[in-house]
């Protein structure tokens, strides 16, 4: 009798492949190109993080402040308190309100610092 060599042969989906090749690019070295892409966006993505922490900050800040205020005005029994209460609601209200223009002031600030870094790799990319 005659011996038959069957081989499995199996090859992947695209999805699985694309995977694949995705792990494999996180264990090989950077090429030049790469390292400064990455510069790039770690650039652009720290203008943004800085500024959307101290706007949180403050509006989360504030809007507890609000509540404190509320509370003292609206609980029975704590007439004593009322007037405090209202000038710390507003106190509230006003960094609540005042959150979004920090928000953009401190990223534009941040932005105009970058600004030559960023268009230096840039350039240095699209040659």
């Amino acid at each position: 009798m005659q011996e038959k060599n069957e081989a499995f042969s199996y090859t992947y989906s695209a999805k699985e492949q694309e995977e694949i090749k995705k792990i494999r690019d996180k264990y090989a070295p950077p090429t030049k190109e790469e390292a400064s892409m990455e510069r790039l966006r770690r650039l652009d993505k720290s203008a943004a993080r800085g500024a959307a922490a101290v706007s949180l900050i403050i509006g989360i800040i504030s809007s507890l402040l609000f509540g404190v205020g509320m509370c003292c005005t609206l609980v029975p029994g704590w007439e004593k308190y009322f007037a405090l209460g209202i000038v710390i609601g507003v106190v509230g209200i006003i960094g609540v309100i005042c959150a979004y223009p920090i928000y953009s002031r401190i990223l534009k600030r941040k932005r105009e610092k970058i600004a030559p870094e960023i268009l230096r790799i840039s350039d240095e990319l699209l040659k």
